[in-house]
């Protein structure tokens, strides 16, 4: 089974013996190559874009090698513990029907900065033909994953948390009919007073870096009310309609 091991290097000539990635509860599959990176917006979290390789799928009788890939999507906070809670393909082999042969559809190393609010990342198509080349592909910032609610509507509660700052920014798009509402609460799940759910401003439009605005109080002459609960346990709840939910900041 192709997995991944971690190890460092000081000189890149001595280097530690690594350790084997630790994938959870996800399932073993042929991980091929990586394409770790840290992320330029959050340097602390590793992103990485294994191939997922098929060794028993072949659609070309004469092909001199068997299987087929597709490209994935991981994270993890110090390269060796990955989450993977989404195990469908991040990056599919397509209706090019030269891009379903065993290594095609391969990530390259690195995230570009292609536009203030775009991101493009690079992918081998059509290995082993003469028409083989690199294909960009996009996605707005931070893209990656998204909380989703569909019409009907849907929740998220975060885990208890500590911030610094005195704003809260989203990463987020919704339909015309669509909105997202924070509640802020303690970390018994007590909303606090000011930052009910009735306390929230309506957010709903398509921001990469949305500063969520709430009423200050008369009695305060901070212009961020948020800014007392930092250093605080809190945790958040999103009420959301029609609407995906990228990344949230505190800043």
């Amino acid at each position: 089974m192709r997995t991944i091991k971690h190890a460092t290097s000081r000189d890149f000539r001595n280097w530690t013996s690594g350790q084997w990635a630790d994938f959870g509860d996800a399932p073993l599959e042929h991980l091929y190559t990586n394409a770790t990176t840290p992320y330029f917006r959050a340097p602390h979290i590793y992103l990485a874009f294994p191939r997922r390789f098929q060794p028993w799928k072949t659609l070309y009788e004469d092909s001199p090698s068997p299987g087929a890939s597709d490209g994935m999507f991981m994270s993890s906070r110090d390269g060796i513990h990955w989450v993977r809670p989404f195990l469908e393909a991040f990056i599919r082999p397509g209706r090019d029907p030269r891009n379903w042969v065993h290594r095609a559809n391969t990530p390259v190393w690195g995230l570009v900065r292609t536009a203030a609010h775009e991101i493009s990342l690079y992918v081998s198509r059509n290995y082993t033909f003469p028409t083989v080349h690199l294909e960009r592909l996009v996605l707005r910032t931070d893209g990656f994953v998204s909380v989703h609610a569909g019409y009907k509507g849907g929740k998220l509660l975060t885990k208890p948390l500590v911030f610094q700052g005195g704003n809260l920014v989203l990463n987020y798009a919704t339909a015309a009919a669509g909105s997202i509402s924070i509640e802020i609460q303690d970390e018994k799940g007590n909303p606090l007073p000011g930052f009910s759910l009735e306390d929230s401003p309506v957010v709903w439009g398509d921001e990469i870096e949305g500063v969520v605005k709430w009423q200050r109080p008369a009695s305060q002459t901070d212009p961020s009310p948020l800014r007392r609960l930092a250093g605080k346990p809190i945790r958040l709840r999103f009420v959301m309609k029609d609407a995906d939910l990228y990344a949230i900041q505190f800043r």
